[in-house]
Parts: structure tokens; C-alpha cells; sequence
């Protein structure tokens, strides 16, 4: 039995059942915090060119790409609102599949839901599906992938739920979606390409969903794929991948950013404002930086002067410096405004990372750093420090929304921050159709340039 077939069994069985109340409870936590992520979102330079594209090749349709007032058909909705989910690196993430499986699931799930009329639980299960399905295709490879190379599989899991497809046509839009995902092996450090370069196809999060609605409609069409895709035990744990499925709860175990950054920065960040906030250090007395960590974070480009807006979000130097001048809010959200400051630029470079080998041997698991700041003479060190959010220590229903409020203030009114959290606190209460509303219906000033 092909993996992919196994899949869908999966799929099919779980649309089924009803959704544990923990699992529901994650499942909307993790909606507020992809609302709260593509809200500043929409106004990167990635996502106003996708929404250019798309409407010029993929128009038609009725469904809403947020907060514009546009509309698209299904591949071009989730296309631009998974770009602005992922646009600022402030959607969620998960430890095992070391990626990102929101900002390609919940886009796909919203506009399959209202296209077919979904109820707020055949929703909520969705996303669950999704959840475990393309979590589980992510933490079964054997070698470092980005998230468009497996995230894909999450949104046909998704779709499939809610669209009620048959397990066998099922079976063949996984394999469709896994084919056709994009190829991200320029990012995954290996030695052709050493660094992770900044830019706004980033891990292939949106591309990669637009590839597996189209896999879907394809399957569903009468397309085939290739069926024995997954069965390869030399780049995937077999066993991994299919053993346990529904049990994993792989909903209830993302982390959550609260810094529009690579997860990597996340660490040294939190470390230096310890720091700063325990020794009143003012950034012109700071003579330099030392970062120890683990090795994944010394593969992201980290340049002291980053190349354009997405490059920042992979630098821990110039985001330690943009920090330590302009404030803790300084990441939260991150805006054109840091780009090519000189005064940034000069402390980055005071910047030094190294391998910590300890810090290393608790990779992937945490991702931890110690960060050393030499300044007026002294030399001050903080503990090892983790980033926010862990799912060991799951953000509150109050955090996340001081996360929106704090992430879109440059860009939306009080008034429609309200309007959205109290959207997607009738969502916990049962209801979505306020938060599709929302959706469909906000529009930003910053969307329309």
C-alpha cells in the first residue's frame, strides 16, 4: 500500500470524527496568530506582487484576498493570502518538520470553507488534518527540507477534508502536490549553496500552496501522479511518516513568533534584550557583540547589511543592532523604515557568531543562544535563552491578541482590530462566519499602496 494512499485513508477517517476540544482550542489559537501575521503582511513587497500576478493570470472567482476587497478563484486566494501570512516570518511554526505549516494551511482551509459552505467545525477538523498530515511528511525526511517541499501535502490533507474527496483521487493530488512542489534545495544548506539567501520566495510557503490546490483540482479532474513518491526509505523514516497519524497532535505543538524574523534570530534577540533591560545599556555604548549558538542558525545568510526587506529577517546581526537602537517593538512589525540605516550598519558589524557546541547538541530540538555584549569596559553575559512561544509553554489567547494589536498598528485602525478579535473570538464560541466577513470586507489603506 503506497504511503500516499495510506494518506488518505488517514484523511478520510479523521473528517469523520469529532475533533477533541484541545485540538479545537489549537486549532483557533492558531487562527488568530496567522490573522495576527498576515495583517502587517499584506504590505511587503512580496505579497503587493503576487496579488499584481495573480490577478492578472489567475482571476475570476469570488473568494477574498484579504483585506483588500479583492476577489480570485481558489488557487489565486490562497496564493496571495498565504504570501502575506508568511511575508514578515511571524506565522507559526513547528520544531519537529522544522518549518512553518500555518501559513500554507489555514489560508487553503478558510477559502476551501467558504466555497463549499463548511461548518465552523468541519473547519477547525480540517486544520487539524492538515496539521498532523503535513507536520508528519516534514519530520519524516531524512535530510533538512524547506517548508514548500512538504507543506504542500498539509493543504491537499486540508482540502480533501473539506471537499470530502474520495480517498483513491486523494491519493494522487498528494502525489500531484509532492511532484509539482517547488524546489527549495538552494536553501537547505547544502553544498552548492551554502547560505540561506533572503528573499521573498523565502521557504516556497505560498507558491507551494497554490501548486497543491491546483494538485487537488487536478486529481480531482482525472489527473494521475506518481503514487510510489513517498515510498522511499533512503529520504524518508517510513515508519515515521504513517505510524501513529491522528495521534501525533501535531495542532497543539507549534511555537509562535512574536518577532517578524527566521525563528534562528528568535534567541539572540530575547538574550540581548534581557540585557539590555537588566543593565540599561544605551546603543551607543555598545562596543560589540558575541552570539553563541547552534549550527542551524549560523546557515541563514546573517549579513551586517542585509539586501533589501526579506534579507533583514535572515540576519542576526543587523536584527540585534535594529534592536538594540530602535526597541524591543522594532521586530514587531518589522517595516521598510529599517532598511539601509548606516547607524545599524556600524554596530551589525560589531556582530561575531560561533558554534556553541552544547547549544548545538540540543538542535533541533530547542534553538537556544548566549549573547556576550562587551560595553564601557565590561562584559556582560545572559543565560542561555529560548524564544517566545515555545509549545512547551503555549502563548495565551490574551497574547496573541496583544500580538495583532502590536503587529498591525501601523496598519489597521483600533476599530478593525477589534472587529478581528472579536471575529475570531466567535470563532472559539463556534462561529466563523464573522471572521470570513471580516476577512472579505477590512480593507488597508497599505494593500492599495
Amino acid at each position: 500500500m503506497e504511503t500516499v494512499r495510506r494518506l488518505a485513508a488517514y484523511v478520510a477517517e479523521a473528517r469523520e470524527q469529532e475533533l477533541a476540544e484541545d485540538l479545537r482550542d489549537a486549532a483557533c489559537r492558531a487562527m488568530l496568530d496567522l490573522v495576527a501575521a498576515a495583517l502587517p503582511g499584506i504590505d511587503a513587497p512580496g505579497p503587493r506582487a503576487v496579488r499584481r500576478v495573480a490577478s492578472a493570470t489567475m482571476a475570476g472567482g469570488n473568494l477574498p484576498v484579504w483585506f483588500t476587497g479583492q476577489r480570485a478563484g481558489l488557487a489565486g486566494a490562497v496564493w496571495c493570502n498565504a504570501s502575506a501570512a508568511a511575508a514578515l516570518d511571524l506565522d507559526d511554526g513547528h520544531r519537529i518538520a522544522r518549518g512553518h505549516p500555518g501559513a500554507a494551511i489555514i489560508p487553503a482551509a478558510l477559502a476551501a470553507a467558504e466555497e463549499i459552505g463548511a461548518t465552523t467545525e468541519e473547519l477547525l477538523r480540517a486544520i487539524a488534518v492538515g496539521y498532523e498530515v503535513g507536520v508528519a511528511v516534514g519530520a519524516s525526511r531524512r535530510f533538512y527540507a524547506n517548508t514548500g517541499m512538504w507543506s504542500g501535502y498539509g493543504v491537499v490533507a486540508t482540502l480533501g477534508a473539506l471537499r470530502r474527496t474520495p480517498p483513491d483521487v486523494l491519493a494522487h493530488a498528494f502525489a500531484i502536490a509532492g511532484i509539482s512542489a517547488p524546489n527549495q534545495l538552494h536553501a537547505g544548506a547544502g553544498p552548492l549553496f551554502p547560505a540561506q539567501e533572503g528573499n521573498d520566495v523565502k521557504e516556497g510557503i505560498a507558491w507551494s500552496s497554490a501548486t497543491a490546490v491546483n494538485a487537488l483540482l487536478l486529481a480531482e479532474a482525472g489527473h494521475g501522479g506518481p503514487l510510489a513518491l513517498l515510498d522511499q526509505p533512503e529520504h524518508f523514516r517510513l515508519e515515521e511518516l504513517t505510524d501513529g497519524l491522528g495521534r501525533h497532535r501535531y495542532i497543539a505543538r507549534n511555537y509562535t513568533k512574536f518577532h517578524a524574523c527566521c525563528r534562528h534570530v528568535h534567541a539572540p534577540v530575547e538574550a540581548l534584550l534581557g540585557l539590555v533591560a537588566e543593565h540599561h545599556l544605551a546603543p551607543d555604548g555598545i562596543e560589540s557583540i558575541e552570539v553563541a549558538t547552534y549550527a542551524g542558525a549560523l546557515r541563514i545568510a546573517n549579513r551586517p547589511e542585509p539586501s533589501g526587506f526579506t534579507d533583514i529577517q535572515f540576519s542576526i546581526p543587523y536584527c540585534l543592532a535594529l534592536v538594540a537602537i530602535d526597541g524591543p517593538g522594532a521586530l514587531l512589525p518589522l517595516t521598510p523604515s529599517a532598511i539601509g540605516r548606516p547607524g545599524i550598519v556600524a554596530l551589525a558589524r560589531t556582530v561575531s557568531l560561533r558554534l556553541d557546541p552544547e547549544l548545538d547538541a540540543r538542535f533541533p530540538a530547542e534553538t537556544l543562544a548566549r549573547v556576550t555584549v562587551r560595553s564601557g569596559g565590561n562584559t556582560l553575559t545572559s543565560p542561555v535563552t529560548a524564544p517566545r512561544g515555545e509549545a512547551r509553554v503555549p502563548s495565551s489567547w490574551a497574547e496573541l491578541e496583544g500580538k495583532l494589536r502590536r503587529a498591525s498598528r501601523f496598519v489597521a485602525t483600533p476599530a478593525q482590530q477589534e472587529i478581528l478579535t472579536d471575529a475570531c473570538n466567535r470563532l472559539r464560541d463556534g462561529d466563523h462566519a464573522p471572521l470570513l466577513y471580516a476577512l472579505a470586507t477590512i480593507r488597508l489603506d497599505s494593500a492599495s499602496g
